[in-house]
């Protein structure tokens, strides 16, 4: 037997063993053909057209049978009792079962971190689990009621199943690395709009910050989470667009001590579930100049809302909090406020100002 023969046979062998999508589409369209030719022996008019046969052939096989169109010649209805029905039946089951292992596997793709999100834009990515810290940064990314609607992928490397399944706005991801490109390439982490490292360790968001930053898109926004100040300082040094945050739990047990609910205002300024909290703004380069007095007054009058400070860049490194009223602000600073919620750029009569 010439190997081409062979090759072909050892395929088809492959497709009928694995009940392959090929294969079932190829039985089933064999199946009505055989059907429609034993129909149009049978002279079997009325079931003839195209819509009229893919209709009857559906709901007959199918054992629904509504009776509005059937066999009526002893001819056809022997082929309807001996080919149609019998071996439709079975092909209908297997089918029936694919679907079924499809969307099994689909679910459990999805549960267990294997599906690929390449094909998301301008979304959220937290790299990094922690059973109660992860899902409170959930919470404060949705109680934002004027964010933009972005899709978050949560990605992990532990081995563990979607653990926030009642959040419909959450994807999941399990990945071998942090820092393999290829992994990397299932979060679409190249058309992210936003990006949380929370790693185990300072270690491991160290390594993993450093490896995104260069691979971001330049209007993508890196947050790094660290305990030790000095790791965070270096990450400062070598990537501009990673904004590095660290457990100032010294500083405000102090600042209590010293001036008491000192806290509270922390936690009410950082969360966005209840109360006034802190927002950041770019003017648009639309504003040639303006004064900071004037745009707090502004501000205050027409959105609730209390300017803190001025930043020149989106990572905040040159803050300037609570400046002078003279101070001049032009397109492109950054502006951070207090506001019961968040002020949005078209919100803003620039032009007034």
């Amino acid at each position: 037997m010439p190997i081409v023969i062979k090759r072909m046979l050892l395929q088809i062998q492959n497709h009928i063993n694995r009940a392959s999508w090929q294969i079932l589409v190829l039985a089933t369209a064999c199946h009505m053909l055989l059907t429609w030719g034993m129909l149009w022996f049978a002279k079997e008019h009325a079931l003839l057209p195209f819509s009229t046969f893919v209709y009857y052939y559906v709901v007959t096989t199918s054992t629904v049978g509504y009776g509005d169109f059937s066999a009526t010649t002893e001819l056809g209805r022997w082929a309807v009792a001996l080919v149609q029905i019998p071996f439709g039946l079975a092909l209908f089951g297997v089918l029936l079962g694919k679907v079924g292992q499809e969307i099994t596997i689909w679910v459990k793709r999805a549960m267990k971190g294997d599906k690929d999100f390449s094909h998301l834009n301008d979304h959220i990515i937290i790299f990094g689990w922690h059973p109660t810290r992860t899902e409170k940064m959930i919470e404060f990314i949705l109680a934002d009621n004027k964010r933009i609607e972005r899709r978050i992928v949560l990605a992990v490397h532990e081995d563990m199943e979607h653990p926030l399944l009642r959040y419909p706005q959450v994807d999941f991801v399990r990945l071998a690395s942090f820092t393999d490109d290829i992994e990397l390439s299932r979060t679409a982490i190249g058309t992210a709009a936003k990006v949380i490292v929370d790693g185990k360790d300072d270690d491991h968001t160290f390594t993993t910050a450093l490896k995104l930053s260069p691979i971001v898109q330049s209007s993508a926004h890196i947050c790094a989470h660290f305990i030790d100040e000095t790791k965070a300082e270096l990450l400062r040094l070598h990537c501009e667009n990673v904004e590095c945050s660290t457990a100032m739990s010294a500083e405000i047990l102090v600042r209590s001590m010293q001036d008491p609910g000192s806290s509270r205002i922390q936690e009410e300024l950082l969360s966005t579930l209840r109360g006034d909290t802190q927002f950041s703004l770019q003017i648009p380069s639309s504003v040639t100049s303006c004064k900071f007095g004037q745009l707090f007054m502004f501000f205050k009058e027409h959105h609730n809302a209390t300017l803190l400070g001025v930043a020149h860049d989106r990572s905040g490194q040159n803050m300037d909090l609570n400046p002078p009223l003279s101070y001049g602000l032009t397109g492109g600073d950054f502006i951070h406020y207090i506001a019961p919620q968040r002020v949005l750029e078209k919100e803003v009569a620039w032009e007034q100002l």
